[in-house]
């Protein structure tokens, strides 16, 4: 039986944005939304320190979701967060990054309402924004680029290694000429870089790695490296840059050179 969620029977569910890591970087609304909830639902690159927010009694369960190791999956944690709601619990998913940057909320979003489940999405800052920010990099700038490009080098993977990131047209993202933010992009970085350069994209185009972007979950130091796209994958490896990382490929990358003295370019 589905119920309305107005009735007493039925709870709520929050689709949260934690931000990348720094708990300084959690909007209010989100705080106040995590203190209203009876159980937490928490992603793994969630800073545990965000959880100071919850009451005491909150009930917390770790749905740990991270590319390279043992995830709950989706189809579980989109279950979980029905059966809780519909008990009458306030249910927190709070998830790193933004849940509508590639956070699979529009996926739970459409689970909830489906079950006639109440659910709020509340915005949180992405790890793509906060690594540029934190290299000094505008994403847009009037004298190199007029927009940005926010992508996956992950996606649903097919038949062989490099399916996820073929299902990109990575030589129509180098023709656009746009600041690339690539996401997930580490497994399959030596393709990309490939496929970027044969569509165009000169090699000595400047680029930029960030690993754990602001802190990303507390569990170690942020680290990074300025690079361009012809040595970005034999950087990648001589640095030990390792996931979660952000790339971010264009000219707007020359804007944040002058600020650090740890380059490869």
């Amino acid at each position: 039986m589905i119920l309305n969620p107005l009735t007493p029977q039925c709870g709520k569910v929050y689709l949260i944005g934690a931000g990348p890591g720094d708990p300084e970087l959690l909007t209010f609304k989100a705080a106040k939304a995590i203190a209203r909830a009876t159980v937490l639902m928490v992603d793994d690159l969630v800073n545990p320190a965000i959880l100071q927010h919850a009451q005491p009694e909150t009930r917390i369960i770790y749905v740990g979701k991270r590319g390279g190791c043992s995830s709950t999956p989706q189809s579980a944690i989109e279950s979980m967060m029905v059966q809780e709601a519909l008990a009458g619990q306030i249910v927190a998913r709070i998830k790193g990054g933004d849940p509508y940057i590639f956070g699979r909320g529009g996926e739970e979003l459409a689970t909830l309402r489906a079950a006639g489940i109440e659910c709020e999405v509340i915005n949180g800052i992405t790890s793509g924004l906060a690594a540029a920010t934190q290299m000094n990099v505008p994403l847009t700038h009037r004298s190199y680029t007029q927009g940005v490009i926010f992508v996956t080098g992950h996606g649903q993977a097919v038949s062989d290694a490099n399916s996820a990131a073929v299902s990109v047209n990575w030589q129509a993202l180098a023709a656009s000429r746009m600041t690339l933010v690539i996401y997930m992009g580490m497994t399959h970085v030596v393709y990309i870089q490939k496929q970027l350069l044969n569509g165009g994209l000169p090699a000595d185009t400047p680029a930029v790695v960030v690993q754990n972007a602001s802190g990303g979950s507390g569990a170690g130091l942020s680290k990074q490296c300025f690079m361009t796209l012809g040595n970005l994958s034999d950087t990648i490896v001589q640095e030990g840059l390792k996931s979660p990382s952000i790339m971010i490929i264009g000219d707007v990358v020359h804007c944040g050179l002058s600020n650090f003295n740890h380059l490869n370019i």
